[in-house]
């Protein structure tokens, strides 16, 4: 499988269908999907997330319906 880089926009509304939500590892600026029941997890909103995602130079990619957040290349 090949992660393809996906916009911010696209990645909220597949997570929006999947359930998921932004969320940051707590004590951190750790960003990931999740569906908030772990609790090293806080949830953010979007705005939070999209801001997180540019000012690390961080991306969506996906596969499949798998997404995952990496560095830009």
């Amino acid at each position: 499988m090949v992660m393809e880089p996906i916009s911010v926009d696209k990645a909220v509304d597949i997570a929006k269908r999947k359930g998921l939500k932004p969320g940051r590892v707590k004590g951190t600026d750790g960003i990931q999907f999740t569906k908030g029941r772990n609790s090293r997890l806080e949830i953010i909103d979007w705005d939070e997330f999209k801001t997180t995602l540019s000012k690390r130079r961080l991306q969506v990619f996906e596969s499949g319906g798998w997404m995952k957040i990496m560095k830009k290349h």
